[in-house]
Formats: structure tokens, sequence, C-alpha cells
């Protein structure tokens, strides 16, 4: 699959335009099954040619599939070509079997119709399913640094592990980090999606399509993919301090499941730190090799679960403050790193989808190092007080007959009183998934993913949270919601009273 990036004067990606969903040995072998299938209804003179020259090219790109994977959406491609190859060669054993003087003989048309149809039907089933389950191609960045990630792995000391009976178990996370970098050389290669290796990249695929109730071999293209940014890439020169941006998954999500979002703000000078919370993302695997899976599950009762949330939230936001600990650590020089002396720890966001989403809002209460809040669609659990003193922005999807009623009352109750401006976007099209990297790799249902499009959903998380951040991190001039307000629904609540919509303000 090919992907081509447009920008605007000033950088931003203004559209991503993705191509096929499939490598060329796969049009290959799609384009040959076709032309077996199609041999039948040829002119005597061109049959011959066509069914050789198709099944040679059929026959090497098995070849070159075998050696690099096949990949489902492929089988019933051959098993169509597989078919309809008895149907295309007899005709040619005919042709040099049969005696001289004999006339040649040729299946009725429509005897041979309904065999040729189901045989094209299973060939076109080849390239839907490969464009409902792609391999996921990452948008270019369109900030000035090139992306480099990295994963590290840190134990609190001071917390026990209360998902486990260990007295001795310490709470740990790993964290992996995407940050501004030099330009690599042009064949370098790019990161692995979903771990640092192929095999925990698939272990947490896996544990991914478990936790949504898919089989696994449905998304086996997404552990297939490279994202942006290069592994250990060095450091961006110069002496420019990094804003920070924490980030907490959905429950059950992983550190990757926003790539990228956090290579689009790595690319504009941001050091992006995302978690695994451990027995709460769906796999975690250590350093040591071992998988720890999400032990994390709801009974089905509102206030059990309720309760439950909140629990977790809080292991979530106490992650979340460690884990800024650490990195104001590693920038004093306390644990070696190349990143050391380049964070700008002053300057720092939490930022979350989903649960994680909560998880930041009550980081941000429990800890004044937290400069600004991101919520991606996450229902507040936990605690609504003390009250908030940064700034939030809060991005939703519309709301439907199937929402929870108690969703933006809530999410209202948590963003009372806070002293500084918030913002609330309620983005059109939007589903909860848009606000990942669902959107690249998932069947384009709206009901699942919306109906921003593979294209649309990245550009539109990373447009609006780029502008909050730049005016609240960077103190970038001009008010965030003029770029906010093109996005949908804006709700603006300023620490003056004044409430403001698309209408204007009032007070409120």
């Amino acid at each position: 699959m090919w992907c081509r990036v447009r920008r605007a004067e000033d950088g931003r990606v203004t559209e991503i335009i993705a191509g096929p969903s499939m490598s060329p040995p796969e049009f290959l072998a799609v384009l040959s099954a076709v032309a077996l299938v199609l041999a039948r209804w040829l002119p005597p003179s061109a049959r011959p040619r066509v069914t050789i020259a198709a099944g040679a090219a059929l026959a090497l790109s098995v070849i070159v599939l075998s050696a690099v994977g096949i990949r489902w959406q492929l089988l019933p491609v051959l098993a169509g070509a597989a078919a309809a190859l008895p149907f295309a060669l007899s005709p040619l054993l005919r042709l040099h079997l049969r005696r001289p003087g004999r006339p040649a003989r040729r299946a009725k048309w429509w005897l041979a119709l309904p065999g040729s149809a189901a045989c094209l039907g299973l060939v076109a089933a080849g390239p839907v399913a490969a464009w409902a389950f792609p391999v996921p191609v990452f948008p270019e960045p369109s900030g000035d640094f090139a992306v480099g990630t990295r994963v590290v792995q840190w134990t609190d000391p001071h917390r026990p592990e209360t998902f486990t009976a260990d007295p001795d178990d310490r709470r740990t996370v790993v964290v992996q980090l995407w940050y501004p970098a030099q330009q690599g050389p042009a064949g370098a290669r790019r990161a692995q999606y979903l771990g640092r290796t192929e095999q925990e990249a698939r272990t947490v695929s896996d544990a991914l399509a478990r936790g949504a109730g898919l089989p696994g071999f449905l998304v086996d293209g997404v552990p297939r993919a490279r994202t942006r940014a290069v592994f250990n890439a060095p450091v961006a020169g110069g002496d420019e301090g990094f804003p920070v941006v924490l980030f907490s998954p959905g429950s059950g999500g992983v550190r990757t499941q926003n790539t990228a979002w956090a290579e689009e703000l790595a690319s504009h000078g941001y050091l992006v730190a995302a978690l695994d919370h451990p027995y709460d993302s769906a796999a975690v695997v250590l350093d040591d090799g071992r998988t720890l899976r999400a032990a994390t599950a709801s009974t089905g009762d509102r206030d059990a679960d309720e309760e439950l949330a909140a629990g977790w939230t809080a292991v979530r936001a106490a992650d979340l403050g460690f884990v800024l600990t650490q990195l104001e650590s590693l920038d004093r020089g306390g644990i070696a790193d190349p990143l050391t002396g380049r964070l700008d720890t002053g300057r720092v966001a939490v930022t979350g989808h989903s649960l994680g989403g909560a998880a930041a809002l009550q980081a941000a209460r429990q800890d004044s190092r937290f400069a600004a809040v991101i919520d991606l669609d996450g229902y507040p659990h936990g605690p609504a007080s003390p009250a908030l003193h940064q700034p939030v922005l809060a991005l939703t999807q519309a709301v439907t007959p199937s929402t929870d009623p108690r969703y933006l009352p809530r999410l209202a109750e948590a963003l009372a009183g806070d002293t500084a401006t918030t913002y609330r976007l309620t983005v059109p099209g939007a589903a909860h998934l848009t606000f990942m990297d669902g959107p690249l790799y998932l069947p384009p249902v709206p009901s699942i993913v919306g109906s921003l499009g593979r294209a649309g959903s990245p550009r539109v998380v990373a447009a609006t949270t780029l502008a909050f951040l730049d005016a609240t991190l960077r103190h970038a001039p001009g008010d965030p919601a003029a770029v906010l307000s093109r996005y949908g629904s804006l709700d603006v609540h300023r620490p003056d009273g004044l409430s403001c919509g698309l209408s204007g303000c009032g007070a409120g």
C-alpha cells in the first residue's frame, strides 16, 4: 500500500491519500487469477498465450509470497485460481491430444458461466478483504523533525503491585518514547508497530484481537506494519528542550495504540511518552520476556463496575505521575540516556484515550506538574474534586441514542470549577475508535471507527491536539478555539465565568 501526503504552506498535513491495500506480488496474483478465469472466454488463438502467461505469473507471485508470508486475504484468490486452472488448461491439453481432423470440443457457454462467475467471486473477495483489513500505513509526519523511538521499563520501588498477591512485587511500567530525531539515511529501517520485535507485535496483536472478541487472523496485517519512526535514532541536534506529553491508552489498550498521533507530535518537537499499564493493557511484554496479560474485567453491574473503574483509574494516574518523575530524573542525568538535558519538564501535558482520558484528568488533579490535559473521548471516573487548575481539551464523539446518558453530565462535572480555560470539541462523524490508530487497519464501518476515513481520522486528532498543545505549552499566539472550531462543535469555558459556543459567549 502506498500513501501520499499533501501539506499546507505552514507544513501541516491537509490531506493523506492512501493507495491500494495489496502489495505488488499480491496484485500480480489477483491479476493472474482473473486472467486464468477469463481465458476460457477468449478467442482460441489468444487462449494458449494468456493461459501460459497467467499461470507463470501466478506461480511466480506464490513463490514470492511464500517467502514473505501469505496473508489470509489472498486465500480466496488462490482458491479461485485453483478452481479455474483445470478449465483453463484443459483446452490446451485437448489441443495437443486430439487426433488430426477431429473438431475441437468446448463446453457450452451456459454451463461454463456459473463456474467462471463463482471463481471471479472468490478472486474478488481477496481485494475486498485486504481493503477491509489492511496492513496499516502510517501517515508521514508533517513536522520539521524526523522521529525516533525506543522503549524503557521502570519499576517504582515505593508502590506494591496491587494486581498480584506477591508482597515483594513492585509496580513496573513499560514506556515507549517518541522524540525529535536527526534525519537518517533514506533506507533506514522503520520501527515495528505494536512491539520492539515482530514476535512481541504478534503477541500484542493477538491479545488485542481476543479482547475485542475477534479471531486473531483477521488483523494479522497489523503486526506486519512499520511506522514512520526509527528505533534508537540519534536525538535531534541543538539545545532546545522538548515539551513532554504523557499518554495513557484505553482500557485493554496498549502504549502503541496512538502511534500515528505520537509520531506527528514528535515531528513538531514534542517528547511523547506512552505507557503500558500492566494487568490492564491487553498484553505487556517485559524486558525479561515475560508477558503480563490483562486482569481487569467488568462485572455487568453498573455500580460495581464504576467502583472498579475508579480504582483502575487511580492506579493509572499514579503510573503517570511516576513516569513523569522518571523523566525528570532522566533529564537531570539521574538516568543515563541520550535525552538527558533535552526535556522541558516544566512544560508537560497529560493525555489519554477512553479510560486513559479519565486517568489523565485524575493525574492532573493530584499533580500540579501537569500543565495541560487532553481527554480523548474518555468517561471521567473517580472523584470530581479537587477542582482542576489546568487547561483541558476534551474531544468527544457526537451524542447518539446509544451514548451513555451519564457521559456528558459526568464530563461537565469533571470540568466544573476548573480555574483555567477548558475546551470541549464534539467531532462530527467520529466514533470512539476514531481517536486512536484503529481507522488505519479496521474496516471503515462508521459505527466502529467513524466516518472520517483512514485519512481524516489521524488528521483531525493531530490538528486539534497540536493547536491546543502549542497554545498551552508553547504559548503560541492566537486563540486555539479558532482552529478547534473548524473541526466540530466547540464549547469553551473560561475562568472569567464566560461560556462560549458557536453562537458566541455568555455568562454561565
